[in-house]
């Protein structure tokens, strides 16, 4: 069975005159342990896409099957479990929280979620990204690529089936943006997670087992690699 599902998904922002259509019937299947880059354009609908496979953003129609479930028939509370458990999300501009550290940053879903926090999970991570000596330091004392590596950190903390990433290189330099995929490649090759990333980057799209693109909210062509 295929982890992910997605059919016929449709989302339209406003309505009448003004209505703008962010996706338009777009419908493809993942297995488990892919790694898929979407690409396209700046506007195509990429982000959309991500965000309704994420739980954070409710299709017009269509549905989204995550391990065999339709994940909007479920309730608001029911999908904010399922983001904190069963994806880890990690955008462009890092989303840490300006007030915890980087342990707490990265710690803060599985506390959300009232469960205990894996010690042995956590410093593996903590290695694993570089941030060993850094655990208590703010974003703000960080660098980028350092803040990236965190919200990296943050997604992998549950160990989610999916991890999805939104231009999650775009704001790093060559070093950190290679490092971050490294990390990202080898949680997916190792935990046999999921992995699908928006990106501009040509290197990153190539690293990818298959690449789905998509332009003016449709799905325009969808090619494995390798």
């Amino acid at each position: 069975m295929s982890i992910l599902s997605v059919e016929h998904l449709t989302k339209i922002y406003g309505d009448g005159d003004t209505a703008v259509r962010a996706l338009d019937d777009v419908s493809f299947t993942v297995e488990a342990g892919e790694f898929i880059a979407i690409v396209g354009s700046s506007g195509s609908g990429k982000s959309t896409l991500l965000h309704i496979i994420g739980g954070v953003d409710r299709p017009t129609s269509g549905s989204v099957y995550v391990q065999g479930q339709d994940i909007y028939q479920r309730s608001d509370e029911q999908i904010a479990v399922f983001r904190r458990r069963e994806v880890g999300l990690i955008y462009q501009f890092y989303n840490l929280i300006p007030i915890l550290d980087v342990v707490e940053n990265m710690t803060l879903p599985v506390l959300m979620d009232g469960r205990q926090v894996n010690q042995d999970h956590l410093e593996q991570l903590i290695r694993a990204l570089g941030l060993s000596g850094r655990e208590h330091y703010m974003p703000s004392q960080l660098s980028g690529g350092q803040q990236q590596r965190v919200a990296v950190g943050r997604a992998l903390m549950n160990s989610p089936a999916i991890v999805l990433a939104d231009e999650p290189t775009g704001n790093l330099d060559g070093k950190n943006s290679a490092e971050v995929m490294h990390l990202l490649r080898d949680s997916n090759k190792r935990l046999k997670q999921t992995l699908i990333v928006i990106t501009h980057d040509e290197d990153i799209a190539l690293m990818a087992d298959r690449v789905i693109a998509i332009e003016d909210g449709r799905l325009v062509s969808d090619s494995h690699q390798g």
